[in-house]
């Protein structure tokens, strides 16, 4: 990765803080209406330990629902992707579970696993993620040419070794492309829970610690706390990316 690609990012994530807080600061805004990144910080070390404690609670459960989503959301993909008809009975009930909005569910899950917060909070994020990643990697298989199938078939290959030489590398730039959408999806998942059914665990509990005690700050701090981990993951996706399926990437005219 070149400085250019590490300099331009960071220097926008400055200017954004720093016009953050000029705004709070022509406004006169007080920081019970608007925390400024200078009462953020004090919050930061403030409560360091509870930021690690919980952070890591949130990071791990997020990414074990994120990795949820990437098995069956790949497996789901695959079979509309290669099957008309699995793809014309599946893809109505995906948009239409992917409609519900997620803070309705939530309380089903909390009634149906009662006690089992990890396991509900990985299967929330799960849900709300695997989705994108079902389309892209369905969209990705059914739009292979029949020609590259038609004379690799001609020379003896195997529907197999078509999928795995041909159809799979080819689904790899959208399989990326919906696992960047799909990290931040994963994060909403985790915090619905860690708020609406509240259990002591995660930057969710914080965060409503924080609006119980009407601690602006302190809620504001978990809000850039979430936005850094989810930008910490784009990123590991993105090396991932850069392996994987670099070959496809176009630089711009």
């Amino acid at each position: 990765m070149s400085i250019r690609k590490i300099l331009i990012p960071f220097t926008a994530v400055i200017v954004f803080l720093l016009l953050w807080e000029l705004l709070v600061w022509v406004n006169d805004w007080p920081n019970y209406k608007m925390a400024s990144p200078s009462d953020i910080w004090p919050a930061f070390l403030k409560y360091k330990e509870l930021f690690l404690i919980y952070g890591w609670q949130t990071l791990w459960r997020t990414v074990a629902g994120l990795l949820l989503a990437i098995v069956f959301g790949t497996l789901i993909g695959m079979m509309m992707g290669l099957s008309r008809t699995v793809r014309d009975a599946l893809y109505p009930l995906l948009v239409g579970f992917n409609a519900i909005p997620k803070a309705t569910v939530v309380p089903i899950i909390a009634l149906m696993f009662v006690g089992e917060h990890d396991l509900n909070t990985i299967l929330m994020a799960f849900m709300i993620s695997f989705f994108p990643i079902a389309v892209s990697v369905s969209i990705g298989l059914s739009t292979l040419e029949p020609e590259y199938r038609d004379i690799l078939q001609a020379l003896g290959a195997s529907k197999f070794m078509i999928f795995r030489k041909i159809a799979l590398p080819k689904t790899l730039p959208e399989f990326f492309g919906a696992l960047k959408v799909s990290v931040t999806l994963a994060f909403i998942g985790t915090n619905l829970v860690e708020i609406i059914e509240p259990h002591g665990r995660g930057l969710g509990h914080l965060f409503d610690s924080a609006k119980i005690s009407s601690d602006y700050p302190l809620m504001f701090a978990v809000l850039i706390a979430l936005a850094f981990m989810g930008i910490l993951l784009y990123y590991v996706v993105v090396i991932l990316e850069k392996i994987f399926a670099g070959w496809a990437e176009r630089s711009p005219t």
